[in-house]
This record gives structure tokens, sequence and C-alpha cells, in this order.
């Protein structure tokens, strides 16, 4: 069984927009960073960023995690320890 989902894209029919509300600016988002880390994608655009923009994607991962996560939600809802 796998450790990781992205239902929310695949379920939500509501408007993937930005600037309207927090509602659908959150629910925008999500879908974003779904479609965005879907495999086959990502296999497409992996080769094609440039270390800076690598650099950039990580960087700012990293920074949420460590600003909105505690030590063991990111173990256990980002690391899935």
């Amino acid at each position: 069984m796998s450790k990781h989902s992205h239902e929310f894209v695949e379920k939500y029919d509501g408007l993937i927009g930005f600037g309207l509300d927090r509602v659908t600016d959150e629910n925008a988002v999500i879908c974003y960073l779904q479609k965005f880390s879907d495999d086959q994608l990502m296999a497409l655009l992996r080769q094609r960023l440039t270390d800076g923009e690598l650099n950039e994607i990580f960087t700012l991962i990293r920074r949420l995690l460590q600003r909105h996560l505690s030590e063991a939600e990111y173990h256990s809802c980002f690391l899935k320890d």
C-alpha cells in the first residue's frame, strides 16, 4: 500500500483560481502542488529545471515545513515514518 496520496485533486471539482477568497486559494494551491508532483510531469520537468529552479523549489518547501510543522508532524506527515 502506498504511503502517499493525491486524492484531493482527483475529487475536487471547484474553481482552480487564485485571489478570489482564502478557501479557493487553499484549494488551488493543493491542486497545483498535487498536479505538479505527478510522476509523469516530474519526469518531463526534472531535466528541464535549472539548478537554480531546483534550489528554489527545495528551499521553499523546506522553509515551509520547518515553519509550520513540529518535529513529530514532519516525521509522521511528511517523511511518513
